[in-house]
C-alpha cells in the first residue's frame, strides 16, 4: 500500500543538490518554483525526511528527476498505477495531482509545437508567446453608424484597427474571473495559441494548480472517437483510467470541479454535426459546472448560445506586442540570442518605415506577422514587390490554412474556385474604395455580391434565393477567411485596409485589354488623393509594363500646372536659375532643392533623384550659400512679424558670409550694403527692437531684391492658402511618381529617363 509519505535516497539527494548548484537556486527559489509557502518542505527532501507525497512528487518534477527511483521505497512499496486499490485511500488532491502527473507530457506534445503552412520549422510556443488581450464586448454586436468609425474624407493610410476596438482587458486576468468562457476570433488571431498558452500553464504549475488541464482539438477528437462517444464525460473518464481512477472517482473530481476543459475550434466541426456537439459540450457544462470551460470559435459560425457563458473576442495585436512577438521569434529562431536580437531589430525598424506602414498593418494578425518574420528571416528584408507578401497571406486565409489542418468547410461556397473568390473580394474592394468606404453596410456589400453572381456567374435565381445566397457567401468570406468581418450590427470591413488596396489594384490589372487602358487612366486621376497611393504602387507592380500608368500619371501633374499660372512663372524661373549653374548634379534633383527652398525645405525628391542631397556638408558652394541666404530672408520675415532679440543675433551671424563664402565681388558688395542698413548688434536691446518694427519691413524688401537680382532666388509669389495647398500636391506628386519609377515595376528606360528628366518642368 503506498505511503502518503515519501522520503528521498541519499543518492536521490546527491542528485537533488547537484541540479539545484547547476541551476543557481537555492532552497527558497526551488520553494517559489514548486509554489510553496517555505523552505521547509525543501529542506526535508534534502536531508532525507519525510515529505508529504504530493510535494515529493512535485519536488522530483521540477528537478526534472523520476520520484520513483530516488524515493527510499521498499520492492512492495513502489506504486501500481493500473489497480483501484491504489487510488482509494488518496483523497482527491491526490488524483488531481495523478492526473496532472499523468498528462503533462501529452500536455506538452500536444501544445507546445504550433503548427504552420509556410514554415517548416516553427519554435515552440513556450519561446514566442505574447500575452493575449481579450474584448468583453463583441464587435459585432455593437450598434454603429459608417460614421461612427470613418469621416468620407479622412486619410486612411496609417489608419491602425486597434484604434477602432475598446481597450482589451488582458487575457490571462479574464480568465481567472469567469469559470465559462467563448472566445470568438478571426482566422489566425491566436485563439489557438491562446488555448495551448493556457494548458501548458496549468500543466507547469503557473495556472491554476488545483486542476486538471484537457485540451480538446473538437474536430480532431470527433475523428478520433468516430463521432460515438464524443462526450466529454467519455473523455475525462479515459484520462482518469490511465491512473488507476474508477468511473465513481473521475465522477467526484467533476463535481469538485477539478477540470479545466479547453476546446478549442468549434467553428472547425462540419456544420451538421457542430449544434449536435455544442448541445453535448452545453448539457455536460451544467451538470458539471463547477469545472473552468473555454471555448474558441469564429464569431460567424457561432449561432449556437451557451448558457451561462460569458462571450469575448480576441483583440489584434498592438504595437507592443507586434514588436514584443517578433523580438521573441527571431531570437527563439536565430543561431544563438545575440544574433537574434539584431535581426529582430533590423525587422522592427523596417516595419517602422512610412513605406512599409501597409506591412505594419497586416501585423495586427499574428498568423500574418509570423509570415513576415519568416520572409524576412531569409534577405533581412521585405521584398520590393509588396504584392508578392499580400498574395502569400491571402494564399494563407483562402486556401492553406484550413488545408494545414485538414479541415473541409461546407457551404455552397465550397464550389466557387479560389480564382472566383478573388474575383468577388476584387469587386468588393473596387467599388467600396472608389467610393471611400472602409466601412460598409451590410446590404451595399449584398448587393454587390448579388451583381457579381448574376452578372459574372450568370446564375439565374429569384429575388429570394439570390439574396439568401449572396448572405451565405458574404457570412463565409468572414467564417472560412476572415477578410471581411463585422466590425459592428450590419457594418463591414476588410480585415486589412491593405487587402482592400491590394484587391483594388488587382482588379485593375485583371481588366482585359480593351478597358485597361481606361482603367490606368482613371487610375492616374487620383495621383493627388493619398487614399490612392498604395493602390497605385500596387498597380505598377503588378503590370507587365508600367508605362502607360507612369505616363498617365505624368500628364495629370502637367495639367495641374496648365491651371495655375504662377507655378509655370515659378516652373521657368526655376528652370532659368538651375540652367545658369555649373553643378555635377542631376538638373531635375537641383530644381527640387530649389522648389522647396523657401517652403518647407523638404530634400526627400532631391535625394530621391540625386543621393548626393543626402548630405548637405557636401553639397556645392552655390547651392549652400543660396540655402544660407534662403533661411535668412525666412529668418527676417519672422523678425518682422515677431521682433525677438534672439532671432536678430542669429540673423546677425547668419549674414556673416565673408567668413564661409567666396562670393562674386559685385553681389559682395551689394550685399554690404544691404547689410549695413541693419542696427548695430551693439545698440540697447530695446532699440533694435524699434527698428526692426519700423523699419523691418523696408529692410527684407530690399534683401528680396537683392537676392533676386543677383542669386535669382526669393521672389514673392503671393500664394492664397489655395494656391499654396496645389503647389504642395504639386511636389508631393512628382515626389511619388518618382518612388513608382524608382519602385519594382517594369518600365521602358527611354520612358522611365524621359519622364525623370521632365520632373519640375513647364
Amino acid at each position: 500500500m503506498n505511503r502518503r509519505s515519501l522520503s528521498s535516497s541519499a543518492d536521490g539527494i546527491l542528485q537533488a543538490k547537484q541540479i539545484i548548484a547547476n541551476r543557481g537556486w537555492t532552497q527558497e527559489d526551488l520553494a517559489n518554483e514548486v509554489g510553496l509557502s517555505s523552505r521547509q518542505s525543501i529542506w526535508k527532501f534534502l536531508t532525507g525526511r519525510p515529505v508529504k507525497r504530493q510535494i515529493f512528487q512535485e519536488i522530483c518534477f521540477k528537478l526534472q528527476l523520476n520520484w520513483e527511483e530516488i524515493a527510499n521505497l521498499s520492492e512492495d512499496e513502489y506504486p501500481i498505477q493500473t489497480t483501484e486499490v491504489t487510488t482509494e485511500n488518496l483523497g482527491i488532491e491526490s488524483w488531481v495531482s495523478m492526473m496532472r502527473i499523468q498528462g503533462r507530457d501529452y500536455i506538452k506534445m500536444q501544445c507546445n509545437t504550433l503548427q504552420s503552412s509556410f514554415y517548416l520549422t516553427q519554435p515552440s510556443l513556450n519561446d514566442i508567446y505574447v500575452g493575449a488581450n481579450l474584448l468583453t464586448q463583441l464587435s459585432h454586436q455593437r450598434w454603429l453608424e459608417v460614421s461612427d468609425f470613418q469621416n468620407p474624407d479622412t486619410n486612411l493610410r496609417g489608419f491602425s484597427l486597434t484604434e477602432i476596438q475598446a481597450q482589451g482587458v488582458t487575457g490571462v486576468d479574464l480568465v481567472g474571473k469567469y469559470n465559462k468562457l467563448m472566445i470568438l476570433g478571426q482566422p489566425g488571431a491566436g485563439k489557438t495559441t491562446f488555448l495551448k498558452h493556457l494548458a501548458l500553464q496549468c500543466s507547469q504549475g503557473k495556472y491554476r494548480r488545483d486542476v486538471i488541464p484537457c485540451f480538446i482539438e473538437l474536430r480532431s477528437w470527433l475523428m478520433e472517437t468516430e463521432h460515438e462517444t464524443a462526450n466529454l464525460w467519455e473523455y475525462f473518464h479515459h484520462q482518469a483510467k490511465k491512473c488507476g481512477l474508477s468511473s465513481e472517482q473521475a465522477i467526484m473530481l467533476l463535481q469538485e470541479g477539478k477540470g479545466l476543459f479547453l476546446l478549442d475550434g468549434l467553428d472547425e466541426v462540419e456544420q451538421e454535426e457542430r449544434e449536435i456537439l455544442a448541445k453535448t459540450i452545453s448539457q455536460f457544462t451544467q451538470v458539471y459546472h463547477k469545472n473552468q470551460f473555454i471555448i474558441t470559435s469564429r464569431p460567424a459560425a457561432q449561432l449556437f448560445h451557451f448558457q451561462g457563458f460569458t462571450y469575448v473576442e480576441m483583440a489584434a495585436f498592438n504595437r507592443h506586442q507586434i514588436e514584443a512577438f517578433a523580438r521573441q521569434w527571431f531570437v527563439a529562431t536565430a543561431k544563438n540570442k545575440k544574433e537574434g536580437k539584431i535581426k529582430a531589430q533590423q525587422f522592427i525598424e523596417e516595419l517602422e518605415k512610412s513605406e512599409n506602414q501597409p506591412l505594419l498593418e497586416l501585423g495586427i494578425t499574428p498568423i500574418l506577422l509570423n509570415l513576415m518574420c519568416s520572409v524576412f528571416q531569409e534577405r533581412s528584408s521585405f521584398p520590393r514587390k509588396r504584392a508578392k507578401l499580400y498574395q502569400a497571406g491571402l494564399d494563407i486565409l483562402l486556401q492553406r490554412w484550413d488545408q494545414a489542418r485538414g479541415i473541409a468547410r461546407d457551404s455552397l461556397y465550397k464550389d466557387l474556385p479560389v480564382l472566383d473568390k478573388i474575383k468577388l473580394l476584387c469587386q468588393i474592394a473596387a467599388q467600396t474604395f472608389e467610393a471611400k468606404l472602409f466601412f460598409f453596410e451590410v446590404d451595399y456589400v449584398l448587393r454587390i455580391i448579388e451583381n457579381y453572381l448574376v452578372n459574372t456567374l450568370k446564375l439565374e435565381l429569384d429575388v429570394e434565393t439570390l439574396w439568401s445566397t449572396s448572405e451565405s457567401i458574404l457570412n463565409c468570406l468572414q467564417l472560412q477567411h476572415g477578410l471581411l468581418i463585422e466590425r459592428a450590427k450590419n457594418i463591414y470591413s476588410f480585415s486589412h485596409l491593405t487587402f482592400q488596396e491590394y484587391f483594388t489594384a488587382r482588379k485593375i490589372v485583371s481588366s482585359d485589354l480593351k478597358t485597361l487602358e481606361n482603367e490606368l487612366d482613371n487610375l492616374g486621376t487620383h495621383i493627388f488623393d493619398p487614399r490612392w497611393q498604395e493602390v497605385i504602387l500596387l498597380t505598377a507592380s503588378m503590370l507587365p509594363k508600367a508605362d502607360f500608368l507612369l505616363q498617365s500619371i505624368k500628364n495629370q501633374i502637367d495639367a495641374l500646372v496648365r491651371e495655375d499660372l504662377n507655378l509655370q512663372k515659378f516652373l521657368i524661373v526655376l528652370d532659368d536659375k538651375v540652367k545658369s549653374l555649373q553643378l555635377n548634379y542631376q538638373q531635375a534633383a537641383v530644381r527640387a532643392f530649389y522648389f522647396t527652398l523657401f517652403f518647407h525645405r523638404d530634400l526627400n525628391l532631391a535625394i530621391a533623384l540625386d543621393i548626393q542631397f543626402g548630405t548637405m556638408n557636401n553639397l556645392s558652394r552655390e547651392l549652400q550659400l543660396d540655402a544660407t541666404l534662403a533661411r535668412c530672408l525666412m529668418d527676417s520675415i519672422a523678425l518682422v512679424k515677431n521682433p525677438d532679440i534672439k532671432k536678430f543675433i542669429n540673423l546677425y551671424f547668419s549674414l556673416a558670409l565673408q567668413d564661409k563664402f567666396q562670393l562674386d565681388p559685385k553681389f559682395n558688395e551689394a550685399f554690404k550694403q544691404v547689410k549695413s542698413q541693419l542696427p548695430p548688434l551693439e545698440n540697447e536691446t530695446e532699440v533694435n527692437l524699434d527698428w526692426w518694427k519700423n523699419n523691418g519691413k523696408k529692410w527684407v524688401d530690399n534683401f528680396r531684391d537683392l537676392l533676386i537680382n543677383y542669386r535669382h532666388i526669393g521672389h514673392d509669389w503671393q500664394l492664397t492658402l489655395e494656391q499654396e495647398k496645389r503647389w504642395q500636391n504639386y511636389y508631393n506628386a512628382n515626389l511619388f511618381l518618382v518612388e513608382c519609377l524608382q519602385g519594382d515595376c517594369q518600365t521602358n528606360d527611354q520612358v522611365k529617363q524621359a519622364i525623370l528628366s521632365e520632373i519640375l518642368l513647364k
